[in-house]
C-alpha cells in the first residue's frame, strides 16, 4: 500500500513538472508573438503592479512614506515616495518581482496538491495589499482596478478550475513575474543607451553606485532574477521529484 501511495505521489509530481515546463513554453510564446499581445496586456499590467508593489513595500518597511502608486495603461508605472532606504528601494521593483514570482513558482511546484488553496491565499493577499494601500496612500484608479481584479480572478481560479489548470495559470503568472528583469533587460539597456535616466537602474547608479554603469546594474539584476528562478525550479520541482523517485525505488528494492 505504501509503495502504491509513493508511486501515485511521484506520478503527481511528474504531471506537475510537465505543467511547469508547459507553462515555460506558453510564456515564451506569449512573450514573443505580437498577435498575442491582447492576452499578454493584462499580465504585463499585473507584472508592473507587482514591480511597483516591491518599491512600495520596501519604502514602508524602511520607514518611508508613499505619496503616489501608479500603473500606466502603457505598461509602465511609478511610486512617488519620501524617506526610506533608497539603496534598497531602487532595486526592489525588479528584484521584488523576481522574489515574488520565484517564491510562487516554488510553492505551486513543491506543493502541487494545494494549488487551488495557493490561488485562494494569493488572491486574498493581493486584495489585502491593494485595499490597505488605498486606505493608507494615494493609489491611482487603474492600479486599484488591477489589484482588485487580479485578486478576484485568482480567488475564482482557486474555486472553479481543476487542479492541473490552476497549476498552469499559477506557473505562467509566476514565470512572467519572476523573469520580468530578464525579459526587460534589453529594453532597459536600450533606454539607458539612449540617455534616459528615469529608470530604476539609472537611479541606483546615480544615488548609490556612481562608479558602476547603469547597464551593468541592469545586467546584474537580470542575473539575480535568473538565479532566484533557477533555485525555485530546482528546489521546488526537480529535487522533490528526484527524491520521491529514489524513495519509491528504494521501497521496491526493500520489499
Amino acid at each position: 500500500m505504501d509503495t502504491l501511495f509513493e508511486k501515485e505521489k511521484t506520478n503527481h509530481r511528474r504531471r506537475a513538472l510537465f505543467i511547469a515546463m508547459l507553462a515555460m513554453i506558453v510564456t515564451y510564446i506569449m512573450w514573443n508573438i505580437p498577435q498575442l499581445d491582447i492576452v499578454m496586456y493584462p499580465l504585463r499590467l499585473f507584472v508592473t503592479y507587482v514591480h511597483e508593489a516591491g518599491h512600495a513595500i520596501t519604502t514602508l518597511l524602511t520607514g518611508g512614506r508613499i505619496h503616489e502608486f501608479v500603473v500606466d495603461a502603457g505598461g509602465s508605472g511609478h511610486v512617488v515616495s519620501s524617506g526610506g532606504t533608497r539603496w534598497l528601494i531602487s532595486p526592489a521593483g525588479y528584484l521584488g518581482a523576481a522574489l515574488f514570482g520565484s517564491f510562487l513558482f516554488f510553492m505551486v511546484n513543491r506543493f502541487p496538491r494545494f494549488a487551488n488553496g495557493i490561488a485562494y491565499a494569493l488572491g486574498g493577499a493581493v486584495m489585502f495589499f491593494t485595499l490597505a494601500l488605498v486606505l493608507m496612500n494615494s493609489v491611482q484608479f487603474l492600479a486599484l482596478l488591477i489589484g482588485v481584479g487580479f485578486a478576484l480572478v485568482l480567488i475564482a481560479v482557486g474555486a472553479k478550475l481543476p487542479q492541473m489548470l490552476t497549476l498552469l495559470v499559477l506557473n505562467v503568472l509566476a514565470i512572467i513575474t519572476a523573469l520580468n528583469a530578464v525579459f526587460d533587460v534589453f529594453i532597459l539597456m536600450r533606454v539607458i543607451d539612449a540617455g534616459i535616466d528615469q529608470n530604476d537602474a539609472a537611479n541606483f547608479s546615480r544615488d548609490v553606485t556612481p562608479f558602476v554603469p547603469a547597464s551593468m546594474i541592469a545586467l546584474t539584476w537580470a542575473a539575480i532574477a535568473l538565479l532566484l528562478f533557477a533555485m525555485a525550479f530546482y528546489y521546488g520541482a526537480w529535487k522533490p521529484l528526484n527524491s520521491e523517485i529514489s524513495d519509491t525505488y528504494n521501497s521496491m528494492r526493500g520489499r
